[in-house]
């Protein structure tokens, strides 16, 4: 990686906040698909002194309900985000994948390099050198780098 292309500082950090939040951000996506398939609304009746087959407008809910999934900015940025750290992490070898899983999703983010190089048997070294890298390439998967 060249220097023009190296992680600044505060993106490595927004990346792995990301890496951190993944779980959450997994049943945010779910929540915000709900609350755009199913919104709240109110009715109210604008039907007054009309009879029965009165204009009204008319609905298309397919439509309506495919438009406000794709139109959410949220939800894409989301799902973006979501995406990136599943295709990094379903590419990782188990190795990885049990680092990953140790240092970001077990709850337990403050466990030491040294201790999770221990319960996964590899070096300290080798446990930065993880971080550095699959950092690197959801960032680069994102497109934030």
């Amino acid at each position: 990686m060249g220097a023009a292309e190296k992680l600044q500082k505060a993106t490595f950090k927004h990346v792995e906040a990301e890496l951190y939040q993944y779980p959450h951000t997994v049943k945010e996506i779910k929540k915000r698909r709900l609350e755009l398939l199913h919104p709240y609304l109110e009715e109210v009746d604008e039907n007054t002194g009309m009879g029965v087959n009165s204009v009204r407008s008319v609905s298309r809910p397919t439509e309506q309900m495919a438009t406000r999934l794709t139109a959410d900015r949220r939800l894409r940025n989301l799902e973006e985000i979501a995406e990136a750290i599943e295709a990094v992490y379903n590419d990782l070898p188990d190795k990885q994948k049990e680092f990953v899983r140790m240092r970001y999703w077990s709850g337990r983010q403050n466990a030491s390099p040294v201790k999770i190089a221990m319960e996964i048997d590899v070096s300290e070294r080798t446990v930065h050198n993880y971080r550095r890298k699959i950092v690197e390439v959801i960032g680069k998967r994102i497109g934030w780098i």
